[in-house]
């Protein structure tokens, strides 16, 4: 089944695109130059999506609304399903309508969509080698600035989990708090006793574990710590709270890092820097 997807925060992110595309950001109506002056206005004709090689795909719904949007008389059939793996050829995606329109949106629409299948193939890969292990894989807030909802959506389809999604729905202590409020328990304490559910501490050491720990922590962030090191800590935390690896994880290192017990590894280069799928829009 495909991950809940936000509709809303899709559009917004899909006007300012298209916006950016056009010029209509410059204050004017905004246009495609090209296409309004060689392409006749009654000309119809019809596109196809194809993956250029093996990809998990996510944003179908996205590129849909793109082309919805230019051009709301155009018809835009999925032939796969976000979440699918599929391999090279694969159609992806049927669409017909109005020349100009569907030109207009095109690179609109395969930019989003190269984008977040990119992450959730690059997803994929990291679920796969934790697999058997009971860790489960997060992303990060390292992602595009105004595409956070979009990227996060794509990590789900490619079989991750969601960290917070923002600053606003969870506390996450890092080493800056810390140096401020005078130590890892202090934060803690001050983040417990305002109610805050769900408190997590970075850890840069044992000694900030066990601290953090008996200070209340729902979550201890394990950073930059080796595998014999994640395994200390999670016998010392002892089940009292959830444990999370991060830092430095490659697809190399991930399965050793979960294999230590912890119960999450987050990995920010999965929506920082996965780098974008060949998907082709050819016309007829």
């Amino acid at each position: 089944m495909r991950p809940e997807f936000d509709l809303d925060d899709a559009r917004r992110v899909i006007t300012a695109a298209l916006a950016e595309d056009t010029g209509a950001d410059k204050g004017g109506p905004g246009d495609d130059i090209t296409s309004s002056t060689v392409i006749p206005a009654d000309l119809r004709f019809k596109g196809v999506m194809q993956a250029r090689h093996p990809m998990v795909v996510a944003g179908l719904p996205v590129a849909a609304e793109v082309f919805r949007m230019v051009v709301p008389e155009a018809r835009f059939t999925a032939k796969v399903s976000d979440g699918d793996l599929v391999p090279a050829g694969t159609v992806l995606a049927e669409m017909e309508g109005p020349a100009r329109g569907l030109l207009t949106a095109e690179r609109t629409a395969l930019n989003l969509l190269q984008l977040l299948s990119g992450i959730a193939t690059l997803t994929r890969s990291y679920v796969e080698r934790i697999e058997g292990t009971s860790c489960t894989l997060l992303d990060t807030r390292k992602t595009i600035p105004g595409l956070r909802r979009l990227s996060k959506y794509a990590t789900r389809c490619g079989g991750g989990a969601n960290h917070r999604m923002g600053l606003y729905d969870g506390v996450l202590i890092k080493d800056n708090h810390i140096a401020v409020c005078g130590g890892v328990g202090a934060a803690v304490r001050r983040a417990k006793e305002a109610g805050r559910p769900n408190v997590e501490a970075e850890c840069d050491t044992l000694e900030q574990v066990a601290e953090a720990v008996a200070a209340g922590a729902d979550i201890v962030l394990l950073d930059n710590m080796g595998p014999d090191v994640l395994r200390q800590a999670v016998a010392l935390v002892a089940g009292r709270c959830k444990t999370e690896a991060s830092g430095g994880v490659t697809l190399d290192t991930i399965r050793a890092i979960a294999e230590t017990g912890v119960d999450f590894v987050s990995v920010g280069r999965i929506t920082q820097s996965a780098p974008a799928v060949d998907i082709g829009l050819d016309w007829s």
